[in-house]
């Protein structure tokens, strides 16, 4: 018995690929996991993330060209946020399969994910 799958294109799977790269920066898994919380100033995502300022500005920047955070400037701040939802649940998807991985949690258990902040229940 054959079943029919709709392959993706070859754009969906380099954009995949080129989105699972991205993320496989740990600083940079860092910095959308604490964006999903919401928005935040470069300086406390440094501080949260336990890196220099300038290293998350270069993160950020990688970020915000592949449509990943966005940006909005009050005063001489730039505050960040999650622009791509879907990335958000990938990167969370991730840590949760990660967690499952380290804590050896058996094949059935059902995971209680952590309350992760949306625009609809902000």
């Amino acid at each position: 018995m054959s079943t029919q799958v709709d392959d993706p294109s070859s754009g969906q799977v380099a954009w995949a690929s080129e989105t699972f790269k991205l993320l496989a920066d740990p600083t940079r898994l860092r910095i959308v996991w604490t964006l999903l919380h919401g928005e935040h100033s470069v300086n406390a995502l440094a501080e949260h993330v336990g890196a220099q300022p300038s290293a998350v500005s270069q993160h950020l920047a990688k970020l915000h060209l592949a449509r990943v955070v966005e940006k909005r400037r009050q005063g001489t701040f730039f505050y960040y946020s999650i622009q791509n939802e879907h990335l958000g649940r990938l990167a969370t998807e991730a840590l949760f399969c990660a967690d499952h991985a380290v804590a050896d949690l058996p094949r059935g258990h059902v995971h209680r994910p952590r309350t992760v902040r949306t625009e609809e229940s902000a």
